[in-house]
């Protein structure tokens, strides 16, 4: 019986208890073209208010990398995995539970997220993962602001243009 109990005790995310409160979460899932992943951010659910017993606020899909752009935005995520959960070796990066990421590092990936979708070139695709592992999290949570607003594209050029993503 204690057998099953810690076999389903080590099945559970380690990290569930800060998945609940942080700001960001990555998932990392298997598609047919190899492993890519899901960037959430923590948003507040219509209708729900503060005193009431069910949860207020809920991990919703903000971006997804595909296989290319998420192989070279394996080293952002490592770092931001490294830096969120205060570890000197971040998880493996494998398809499971969703893993909670600071409010920094959230925005840089979902920024580098939206930037890189539909690119293909992988030495522009660095050259923004990289600008954006460099960037601050202010710059970034200000460029995401932008991105998420209904005229959100122009806002996704300008960025590619200061990452160097496209020429």
């Amino acid at each position: 019986m204690a057998a099953v109990a810690a076999k389903k005790k080590s099945g559970r995310n380690p990290f569930a208890r800060k998945l609940r409160t942080a700001p960001f979460a990555l998932r990392i899932v298997r598609r047919a073209g190899g492993d890519a992943a899901i960037i959430y951010r923590r948003k507040a659910v219509p209708g729900a208010t503060r005193a009431s017993r069910t949860a207020p606020e809920r991990l919703v899909s903000v971006a997804s990398l595909a296989p290319l752009p998420y192989g070279v935005a394996i080293p952002l995520a490592r770092a931001a995995l490294r830096a969120s959960l205060e570890t000197s070796a971040p998880p493996r990066l494998q398809p499971g539970p969703a893993l909670p990421l600071d409010h920094d590092w959230g925005v840089r990936l979902a920024c580098f997220a939206r930037i890189a979708s539909g690119l293909r070139d992988v030495d522009r695709l660095s050259r923004a993962a990289a600008a954006l592992q460099n960037a601050s999290g202010a710059e970034a949570a200000w460029w995401l602001g932008l991105m998420d607003r209904e005229d959100g594209a122009r806002a996704v050029r300008a960025l590619r243009i200061l990452t160097e993503a496209t020429v």
